[in-house]
């Protein structure tokens, strides 16, 4: 025994392959139960563009003769979500660290269903913005701490799969929102919107009970100190038995990484800990800054892929074109193909790595919004005729290639950077601010979700910018833009555990991260400086 081991009761791994405990189906149990959180954050922001084409919603909230929501109605309904789910990730970072993770998830739930309750009583524009504000809080409490849990608890090998499996349930939100708003688009009541609606109360009560029987992260046991639960809550996650070797070994690399990180990092108090996220240099990749800058932009550019334009406003975008007998049915299609394309993540992130998945996605995304582009403004949506109040397309062909571009990019875009970009967040932050971190990253994509949301509206109604297909250039710039980010910026963590993504990003540059191999263990370090 090692003069570490008997002086502190921490066993010191012997190699690298010992830093992790062996793991059980209850690991991966937990992570796929915890996962179900994403199906109540896709069925929210897919709900909503099949009830903005509702004949009986919009003639509720634009009158008996309108036959589309005006510009600044659909904006304000659909940004508001994102509004609210911005200031809940913010708030979450600190009460995951304050109360727990598990805690935070609950809580986000329970106001997820007040500001469900909310709108499904809504007969009108206010109550139901009120509704979608007060769920956004929820949904950001959520969607920030479930991808930190499930990070924290998750095995190295299939952490990148595990969490993916986030994005997968995100798909299938979609995919019950748009069947149940395709089963109820022709009520001619209030159930055409309040089904939709009021469904969604039934996810965040599966996830709030079920999080109570799962244990909480023992990461955030050891961030609070408490040694004894940390194992308690380990061996509940490994399905080993807390004093077993393999928990002890796993544990000390986490309380080490912990105390290395506490030497390099002042005291501080509430403020300060915030400001420990933008601490270090710009130009050092292993700074805390570099990491925070690095996980507001990768969500950022999530965003920027333009693929909430396709999940928000494809019914009305596709009434437009005059080439689609029935939009609902096509939305459903895209989703569809978002769902079924999703699973194949789970295999590219650990055969290929975070990085390739990005890269080539975006190069992907790019070709295919680009292709729908020329299409459009050659021979696709802008050529069309009227027959009495509808409009109709003359070249329906082109149409169709159009919207075979647009599911293949969904495509690129469900394998690639749709898990990719909430598999890195959980990765690249160190323990000491990896909440804040993750909800300050969270809270980036709800605030580009909000931008996109409110201005896509003025830029595809036939009253303001009226760009129809046009817009898909700006999209296809902004993948290509996506290109660059991830050949110089984004690392690879590939099959790496926490701590030593940690060691990697301080030791090599994002585009050498790839071939780069862990040398030493935390603990090891550990028991060379007490010898020392």
């Amino acid at each position: 025994m090692s003069k570490l081991e008997i002086e502190t009761g921490v066993v010191v791994a012997e190699n690298l392959d010992s830093v992790e405990a062996p793991v059980t189906w209850r690991t991966y149990a937990m992570c796929v139960f915890a996962s179900f959180g994403g199906i109540f954050f896709g069925y929210d922001s897919g709900y909503i563009g099949g009830v903005q084409g509702m004949d009986f919603f919009i003639h509720m909230i634009s009158g008996p003769d309108a036959k589309e929501l005006l510009s600044w109605q659909s904006s304000l309904i659909v940004s508001i979500l994102s509004a609210g789910t911005f200031c809940g990730a913010l708030m979450a970072g600190d009460l995951a660290d304050f109360f727990g993770r598990r805690f935070t998830i609950i809580l986000g739930s329970a106001v997820f269903i007040v500001g469900v309750i909310l709108q499904t009583a809504s007969a009108g524009l206010a109550l139901l913005v009120a509704g979608r504000a007060v769920a956004g809080l929820g949904v950001g409490f959520v969607s920030a701490i479930i991808i930190l849990y499930m990070s924290e608890i998750a095995p190295k090998k299939v952490r990148g799969a595990i969490v993916s499996g986030y994005q997968f349930c995100i798909t299938i939100g979609l995919l019950l929102a748009a069947c149940v708003s395709y089963g109820t688009e022709n009520l001619e009541n209030s159930g055409s919107y309040r089904i939709p609606i009021g469904l969604q109360m039934l996810w965040a009560l599966i996830l709030g009970v079920g999080l109570m029987f799962l244990p909480e992260s023992p990461r955030y046991f050891i961030k609070k100190g408490k040694v004894e639960e940390a194992r308690k809550a380990l061996g509940r996650v490994r399905g080993q038995d807390p004093n077993s070797h393999h928990i002890e070994a796993e544990l000390s690399e986490i309380r080490a990484n912990h105390e290395y990180e506490k030497r390099m990092t002042p005291e501080t108090g509430y403020i300060g800990s915030w400001l420990l996220c933008f601490s270090g240099s710009v130009g050092l990749a292993s700074s805390n800054v570099r990491k925070t800058l690095l996980g507001i932009s990768l969500q950022m550019m999530q965003q920027w892929t333009g693929v909430n334009f396709v999940f928000y406003y494809s019914t009305i975008f596709l009434k437009g074109t005059g080439a689609v007998s029935n939009p609902f049915l096509m939305s459903l299609i895209f989703t569809l193909v978002n769902v079924l394309s999703t699973p194949l993540s789970f295999w590219l992130v650990e055969r290929f790595g975070r990085r390739s998945m990005l890269l080539w996605g975006a190069i992907g995304m790019t070709i295919c919004e680009f292709i729908v582009a020329v299409i459009g403004v050659t021979v696709g949506f802008n050529h069309t005729h009227m027959e009495g109040e509808l409009t109709i397309a003359n070249n329906i062909s082109a149409v169709n290639a159009q919207i075979a571009f647009i599911a293949i990019y969904i495509f690129f875009f469900a394998t690639t950077w749709g898990p990719g970009a909430w598999v890195l967040i959980g990765e690249i932050f160190p323990l000491s601010i990896r909440s804040r971190g993750v909800a300050l990253s969270t809270a980036s994509n709800w605030f580009w979700n909000f931008i996109i949301g409110y201005i896509t509206p003025y830029l595809v109604g036939t009253e303001h910018a009226n760009m129809q297909s046009s817009v898909f250039f700006l999209w296809g710039s902004l993948c290509a833009l996506c290109i660059v980010y991830a050949y110089f910026l984004v690392p690879e963590t590939k099959g790496l555990t926490l701590e030593q993504v940690d060691q990697m990003l301080d030791e090599v540059s994002p585009r050498k991260s790839a071939a780069w191999k862990p040398t030493t263990t935390f603990a090891g370090r550990e028991e060379k400086q007490t010898t020392a």
